[in-house]
């Protein structure tokens, strides 16, 4: 199986928006981050050219990320998977199991999960990997059974590498 993580892109500030009196649940991306995130799509279809499975968190930011990655796929269908937003790795990987073992899945996410998340597939443990900026992607892939610390790093892209990809 092949993992793709891409965190949302960039969302409105956190303390401007908690003035709305809104949950943070709903912070929607600002329209850079919708632009900025639609030229890293298209260059993240450069680099994986399909996308079996595209999976979203259920907050809205990374809702609308995920609807921009669908598009750069003509329109992949987008699954809701509650463990993207917890941060329960163990949940994650449950979920990752339900997925087909030579599917390629990709999870739309947030901070700190997503490096959290790489750091405990790659070597086992938990501890900081890399900062995952907004809007960035990682592949990695699970040569055998989906279990901690036997992934792959294939690449780490941040946003302005996959937006260059993109033109």
């Amino acid at each position: 199986m092949k993992l793709l993580l891409i965190r949302h892109a960039i969302a409105q500030d956190r303390f401007e928006f908690s003035r709305t009196g809104q949950s943070d649940y709903y912070r929607p991306l600002t329209d850079r981050g919708r632009t900025r995130m639609a030229r890293g799509a298209a260059g993240l279809r450069t680099v994986v050219p399909e996308i079996d499975v595209l999976a979203t968190s259920s907050l809205t930011r990374a809702v609308q990320t995920a609807e921009i990655v669908a598009e750069a796929y003509d329109g992949l269908r987008l699954e809701h998977a509650d463990a993207l937003g917890t941060g329960d790795g163990q949940a994650f990987l449950e979920w990752l199991g339900e997925c087909g073992p030579d599917e390629l899945v990709a999870a739309v996410g947030h901070e700190p999960h997503m490096s959290d998340w790489a750091a405990w597939m790659l070597t086992g443990s938990w501890h900081d990997f890399a900062v995952v900026k907004k809007g960035s992607a990682m592949l990695l892939e699970f040569p055998g059974p989906l279990k901690p610390g036997t992934a792959w790093l294939h690449w780490f892209l941040a946003p302005a590498q996959l937006r260059r990809l993109g033109r």
